[in-house]
């Protein structure tokens, strides 16, 4: 391969990378002159590649979409990433991705090197899929608008349906998307409401750019998968707050042991000077949260309602008739 064409490629893999480029990054990264940037985008252009140039003070180029896909240039990692997302992507929760995925894969396996095939063989063995789950998908058009939007800083506007069903019209400044499980989420400012709000994209209806720009904003904390996090803690909380019986038991195991063992959406571990954990919580029915606390499997004591102690009564006498056992 010639030194010029080597270029070229290089090029190509930036204009790839990232929506726009000064040309005078573009020089640096190749270590050429402003002039020839100007000469290999000229060459990419007679190749076919529509390289787009930039008003600006200092000039710029952009790869905008053709009436064809360019070939993408990728490196040994990025294309091992590209080959293991797509062979789990038959669990995703975007519309029709499950069948787009696997040709995807078949057309990328056939040109595989014989040492990136392997690599890929080798963490797709390793790795355990989650079973497929049933759940609301989301539009791949949708995704994509609102990514873009989310890249671009471009206000979005869209239908949204809230928990409870009300119906509302938002306009946002896009942050990040987020997946948790089967669900994706949009963290963004709220324009009308002026605070920020993360929005499942199974509730929106129709989002589309608003046609503005805006300076990005420092999102608390940072991190938007946190902050999605947070959101679910606090209507946990909520919810756990409006049932009838709060309860408190002390249990035989550490927090972090049983952190690990039991979803956080039956309670929270909390630890204890002696090495053991506080569990705390919460149902409409005594006997629901007796049937909760037997299921951890470890010694406890009731702190508090003293009326479950009168519901685990109820459930020894059950129990050890369905096992024929008399109780003196």
């Amino acid at each position: 391969m010639t030194e010029t064409s080597g270029r070229l490629l290089k090029l190509l893999a930036l204009l790839q990378t990232r929506r726009d480029w000064s040309g005078r990054e573009l020089a640096d990264r190749l270590g050429v002159s402003g002039r020839t940037i100007r000469r290999d985008v000229e060459r990419l252009r007679e190749l076919g590649y529509p390289v787009d140039a930039l008003t600006g003070p200092s000039g710029g180029y952009r790869l905008r979409a053709g009436t064809a896909m360019p070939p993408l240039l990728l490196d040994d990692d990025e294309t091992v990433a590209i080959a293991v997302g797509l062979s789990g992507a038959a669990s995703a929760s975007v519309t029709g991705i499950e069948e787009t995925s696997v040709r995807a894969l078949l057309k990328l396996e056939q040109v595989l090197p014989a040492h990136l095939r392997r690599r890929v063989n080798a963490l797709r063995s390793a790795t355990a899929p989650l079973p497929p789950t049933s759940g609301p998908t989301v539009d791949p058009e949708a995704l994509t608008v609102i990514a873009a939007a989310c890249r671009d800083r471009e206000r979005l506007r869209f239908g949204y349906r809230s928990r409870d069903g009300a119906d509302s019209r938002r306009r946002v400044e896009p942050n990040s998307l987020v997946n948790i499980g089967r669900r994706w989420y949009l963290v963004a400012w709220d324009c009308e409401r002026r605070d920020w709000r993360s929005f499942r994209l199974d509730r929106m209806e129709r989002p589309s750019p608003a046609g503005t720009r805006f300076a990005a904003r420092e999102l608390p904390g940072g991190d938007p998968a946190t902050y999605v996090t947070r959101g679910f803690s606090d209507a946990k909380r909520f919810a756990a707050e409006q049932q009838r019986w709060q309860a408190r038991i002390i249990l035989d195991a550490t927090a972090e042991e049983m952190r690990e063992r039991f979803p956080t959406i039956w309670g929270s571990f909390e630890p204890r000077p002696d090495g053991r954990c506080d569990f705390s919580t919460s149902a409409d029915e005594l006997d629901w949260i007796a049937v909760r606390v037997a299921t951890l499997g470890v010694p406890f004591e009731v702190l508090a309602p003293a009326e479950l102690r009168d519901a685990f009564g109820r459930l020894a006498i059950r129990f050890a008739r369905a096992a024929g056992v008399a109780l003196g």
